[in-house]
């Protein structure tokens, strides 16, 4: 049984979402200050045309993780869930969302490939079975209340709803509104007793956010010194506490180093939110001899990345 009749029906998926358009890049259009708001407002509405419901599936987490937008949803119904697999598999949600992204972004088609994937499983492979991707959804519960920024942006969105139905001369494509909380991480005065710079061989440094680029070559690049690094962070950090780092090690063992290095820097960008800047994982590289991935990192020496 999935579930008995008095307790709610509550399960988790991940959706994935990439540009088939090598012009449109969706994790980079999410950070822009100026389409963040519009991206979401476009997932918010293809959410809400697959289940029927503005309320059908929650948003949890978007995360870029390059090329890929990753969307974590939450059901809290059985019946939802269904309507949102028949959209997905009959392919109205990749529809609809090519639909409001061309709107919402004011640009023209914006060509999608999309993924579904609950835990270890791939429901892609799975679509024809509806009940087996139900239970491989109900199996995964959500692991986090909805992300502080989503919650703003949920709020910010609501509000130009309602101000677009009182004034007809906001125009339904404008986000202007919505800028407020268009920054990654949104500012909050004093409680962010971060350092503006930092120093590394010399040289100073902002002391920026860490990038969905940082993440990536981080990951690529660290080897099997991902735990040491995470035992530096860890200091400061409470999420990666060891019994987590062994975790993420086992979890992810099939997958290899990078995808363990990748989850871990996660785990600590997830947890600190504003406060995962670059200095503190420049500092835990350089505690653990990995100075050449930190240059990197700070652009001292020529990338050979290539998109």
């Amino acid at each position: 049984k999935m579930a008995g009749s008095s307790a709610p029906w509550i399960g988790s998926a991940y959706l994935f979402l990439q540009s088939t358009c090598k012009t449109i890049t969706l994790p980079a259009l999410y950070e822009s200050s100026q389409k963040k708001p519009c991206v979401f407002k476009a997932l918010k509405l293809a959410l809400a045309d697959s289940t029927g419901s503005v309320n059908g599936v929650d948003m949890l987490k978007v995360h870029c993780s390059h090329p890929h937008l990753i969307v974590q949803l939450k059901f809290c119904k059985r019946e939802n869930c269904r309507r949102f697999l028949r959209s997905y598999r009959e392919g109205a949600l990749q529809k609809s969302l090519q639909s409001h992204l061309q709107l919402s972004l004011a640009t023209t088609t914006v060509p999608l490939q999309v993924e579904l994937k609950a835990g270890s499983e791939h429901l892609d492979k799975m679509l024809k079975d509806e009940d087996r991707c139900l239970e491989c959804i109900y199996r995964e519960k959500p692991d986090r209340l909805p992300d502080e920024e989503i919650t703003e942006l949920e709020e910010c969105l609501k509000s130009l709803v309602l101000h677009q139905s009182t004034n007809n001369s906001v125009a339904g494509k404008d986000c202007s509104p919505l800028k407020s909380l268009s920054q990654p991480y949104p500012p909050q005065g004093n409680s962010l007793p971060t350092q503006l710079t930092f120093i590394f061989q010399g040289q100073q440094f902002d002391n920026r956010t860490i990038t969905p680029d940082d993440h990536q070559k981080f990951a690529k690049s660290v080897s099997k010194k991902w735990k040491q690094v995470a035992r530096s962070l860890q200091k400061s950090c409470r999420a990666l506490r060891d019994p987590v780092i062994d975790n993420l090690a086992l979890e992810y063992d099939r997958e290899g180093l990078y995808e363990q290095a990748y989850q871990m820097l996660l785990r600590f960008i997830q947890s600190e939110g504003k406060k995962a800047t670059i200095a503190r994982l420049i500092a835990a590289l350089e505690e653990n001899g990995l100075v050449s991935l930190a240059e990197e990192l700070l652009g001292l020496h020529a990338s050979e990345d290539c998109s």
